[in-house]
């Protein structure tokens, strides 16, 4: 039988759309989220400058972009997917910030985060994903750990942050670990 890919019993991943860039300014305002999305400083963007970001990620061939949307509430929650793909390699970096606050620490995360990667492995062929994270986002390195993403590198004191330098960790997950954990 053929999967329902980027459907879960929670959420389910679509297409970008112009609609969702209200949420998404109130997001890239919202300066904790800022710090935990991205390792560039924390700068507020407007709607316009989402606008071109969006544009930018759609016309690219080594990137893809999900909206994150909440089946009960039907908005979007968040954004997902892929950058730094090498296609003739397999490889892929993933992403994920859930902008609503109210949907986080519900396991939403790891829903959408699977979702991805099952796509990612499953339909893009890819072999291998990885990811960075900075060391103080602990929430995110358990939801990484929990999906099977083993911790390969550390870049250290790689940002600096209210006067403290924090490391940056690089995990990954080959297609062969995802197969044995494949249930999120």
């Amino acid at each position: 039988m053929i999967k329902n890919l980027l459907k879960g019993s929670n959420v389910v991943l679509t297409a970008l759309k112009e609609e969702h860039l209200i949420y998404m300014e109130k997001w890239y305002n919202d300066m904790l989220f800022l710090r935990n999305f991205d390792v560039i400083s924390a700068f507020p963007k407007n709607y316009e400058e989402l606008k071109y970001i969006i544009k930018d990620l759609k016309e690219s061939s080594d990137k893809f972009i999900f909206a994150l949307n909440s089946i009960k509430q039907n908005k979007i929650i968040g954004i997902t997917g892929f950058e730094n793909i090498l296609w003739n390699n397999g490889t892929a970096t993933i992403y994920i910030g859930i902008g609503d606050d109210t949907f986080k620490g519900k396991g939403i995360g790891r829903e959408a985060l699977y979702l991805t990667m099952e796509f990612g492995f499953e339909e893009l062929n890819f072999h291998r994903i990885q990811l960075t994270v900075l060391s103080y986002n602990t929430p995110a390195i358990r939801l990484y750990e929990k999906l099977g993403f083993k911790r390969e590198g550390t870049y250290r004191e790689f940002i600096h942050r209210d006067g403290i330098r924090y490391d940056m960790y690089l995990y990954g997950i080959l297609r062969s670990e995802w197969k044995i954990n494949t249930k999120y």
